[in-house]
């Protein structure tokens, strides 16, 4: 079976991969990449026709990606808080990192699948893939950059300005430069982990029986949450997290208004979870067995704790260690080592 690499132009394939014709699925058409919807995913929540990605709009995407002149002082490219050996997150830091080395508020969030995400952030401040890379640089915490300031600075850069006219007939402009990001991250698809080739019955992929009792247990208490093979439902869940006293952050509420959203925050994507420690909005858990110890016993009460963690009075999922050890090697199986290792991915700077 072909693999869900997702990417494929003949120069990008012979500029960075020794892999076999079958890995990739060129397209020639108008220069179009090839995406493929793996076959034990739902449908994108996105049209990507919207914004089609191209050879040469993921390459510009990619090299804006890893450009600090995006931020305000040069030095806070997305990459530098986005770091592809953890699927893209901040691994190790509890908070997001930014100019003159500010501390922002929440844990980075991994780039993955975002085709198939409906909102993004954990308040769902954008509902837009293209429009999602404005957050950041705009916060004057992170980026503190606008996108007219980064159209005046590339285009000074020659570079950029071919590019840009190969990528879009067009000059260096802020929309281009959000439609550019917005390829690359279409193709960022994590797809090919261990669990991927078992549920697609591919040759040699197997499961260990602590494993498939992981995966059964996670059926019975984290699916209804974590839900298909994106392993998210997308939706904002007060999950009863003790609020951090040393923020004031109240999660989807920031974003509607409604007290009702208070202290919900976007239930994440449990793919690649191994490698994107620390956890939670606010990175609070260094490891896995700590998130699961959470959810066994430290679950707390308040007016908008999620109905599927209060069985009749009974906080939380009641596991023991032994179907913790289960839990935490189901969820390694996640780990999608063709995506963190992916050299297309990656820009040499």
């Amino acid at each position: 079976m072909k693999r869900f690499l997702l990417i494929a132009a003949a120069a990008l394939v012979a500029q960075s991969c020794n892999s076999s014709e079958d890995d990739y699925i060129l397209i020639e058409a108008n220069n179009k990449l090839a995406f493929k919807v793996p076959a034990n995913f739902p449908p994108p929540a996105h049209d990507i026709e919207l914004n089609y990605p191209t050879q040469k709009g993921f390459e510009l995407g990619r090299m804006l990606f890893y450009d600090g002149r995006l931020s305000a002082d040069g030095t806070i490219a997305c990459a530098f808080c986005h770091e592809q050996p953890t699927a893209f997150t901040h691994h190790g830091h509890d908070f997001s990192h930014g100019i003159g080395n500010q501390i922002g508020f929440r844990n980075t969030p991994a780039i993955q699948n975002m085709l198939f995400q409906s909102e993004y952030f954990y308040d769902g401040a954008s509902n837009s893939l293209e429009m999602l890379s404005i957050v950041p640089i705009h916060n004057p915490v992170e980026m503190d950059e606008t996108l007219e300031g980064i159209a005046s600075k590339l285009k000074n850069d020659p570079t950029y300005v071919k590019l840009f006219r190969q990528a879009f007939d067009s000059e260096v402009t802020s929309g281009n430069i959000l439609k550019a990001l917005g390829q690359f991250m279409t193709m960022m698809v994590s797809a090919n982990s261990r669990y991927d080739k078992y549920v697609r019955n591919e040759p040699g992929a197997a499961m260990s029986q602590q494993e498939l009792q992981g995966r059964s247990l996670f059926a019975q208490n984290c699916a209804a949450c974590h839900a298909t093979d994106l392993f998210t439902d997308s939706s904002f869940r007060n999950n009863g997290l003790p609020p951090n006293p040393n923020l004031d952050d109240k999660g989807r509420e920031i974003v509607t208004g409604f007290a009702a959203d208070r202290y919900k925050f976007k239930v994440p994507s449990l793919r690649n979870v191994a490698l994107t420690a620390p956890y939670m909005h606010d990175g609070r858990f260094g490891s896995l067995q700590s998130v699961l110890n959470f959810y066994s016993s430290g679950v707390q009460p308040s007016a908008t704790l999620d109905p599927l963690l209060n069985h009749n009075g009974v906080l939380g999922i009641p596991l023991t260690q032994q179907e913790k050890e289960a839990l935490i090697a189901f969820l390694k199986t996640l780990t999608d080592e063709e995506y963190i290792n992916n050299p297309l991915f990656y820009f040499q700077t």
